[in-house]
């Protein structure tokens, strides 16, 4: 009988395009014989790349990796527009595609960058009236959606060929790669859609660090040592050093312990506390909604 993992940490997966998000993480809750295993931002079926996998506690730090910027890699095929904006859709649209140059691509570039208007696509998992709109979306039904502020650090374009492009990258959460393709394309006049999608990175975790499935299969339950430790995973937050007294009284909720520590340094909104052992015990966070501002536990982690 395989034993059960109890070790936490994060999981980094090489996804191949076709399978689920959803389908890796049962899939390496299987191998790895977790009790908890769920994804850290989902990609869709017809992406690649980068997926995090939360193992047991590591799933408490979802909200952190969502919140993250996100890098990407993909080509855009000009002059054919599909319903989900995508290479899996079907054909709404084909126009002819005007000759391209390097002015028209830098002015892509800038137009694009920093803060930007998308329209979230209907072929997505947001809810409209308790439904989800890619639902709504396979009845053939389109519903008024209300643009949101994305921000896009970093973009870069080059020409492959007369109707491809490729383009990277980096974003804010709640940014479509796909929906980004569709604007890029009317912004050229001729429309477009995403012909493939690779994410590189999620904030300091990259894909150069990532397993294949084939690679998790073979180490099997083994493939625990692949794990990046919950304080290795979130060495980019400030941590503070707390001496087990004081760590006691936190994991009893006593939440006062938390006044000394005082107002953020450098905005940052999640901290780590640590044991001197340098293990993770708990993240907190600034709360500007408590008179005068103030931390609050977020997360505790097991011992």
């Amino acid at each position: 009988m395989q034993r059960a993992i109890t070790k936490s940490g994060i999981l980094l997966i090489d996804k191949p395009e076709g399978p689920s998000s959803a389908s890796i993480v049962h899939k390496a809750k299987v191998i790895l014989g977790a009790k908890k295993v769920g994804h850290l931002g989902t990609l869709d079926p017809f992406a690649s790349g980068l997926l995090l996998l939360g193992i047991n506690d590591g799933t408490k730090i979802a909200d952190i990796f969502l919140r993250a910027p996100k890098s990407y890699s993909g080509v855009m095929t000009l002059g054919v527009e599909t319903d989900s904006q995508d290479s899996t859709g079907a054909v709404i649209g084909v126009r002819e595609v005007p000759p391209v140059g390097e002015r028209d691509l830098r002015s892509l570039e800038q137009q694009f960058s920093g803060e930007v208007q998308q329209i979230p696509p209907m072929f997505s998992a947001l809810k409209r009236d308790g439904v989800r709109l890619y639902k709504l979306a396979r009845q053939g039904r389109e519903v008024p959606r209300q643009p949101r502020t994305i921000r896009i650090d970093a973009i870069q374009l080059r020409q492959l060929n007369s109707i491809e492009i490729s383009i990277e990258a980096t974003c804010s959460r709640g940014t479509y790669m796909r929906t980004l393709a569709s604007d890029l394309g009317k912004a050229l006049g001729c429309g477009a859609h995403l012909k493939s999608l690779r994410r590189l990175a999620c904030g300091h975790l990259s894909i150069h660090q990532a397993m294949t499935l084939n690679e998790l299969e073979q180490f099997g339950s083994r493939g625990e040592s692949a794990l990046i430790s919950l304080g290795m995973a979130l060495s980019h937050l400030r941590g503070i050093v707390w001496e087990n007294r004081w760590i006691d009284r936190l994991r009893l909720g006593q939440q006062e312990v938390l006044r000394p520590i005082g107002k953020p340094v450098e905005k940052d909104e999640v901290v780590r506390i640590i044991d001197t052992r340098g293990d993770l015990v708990a993240l907190i966070g600034w709360n500007e909604e408590i008179p005068g501002g103030g931390w609050r536990l977020l997360r505790v982690f097991a011992q």
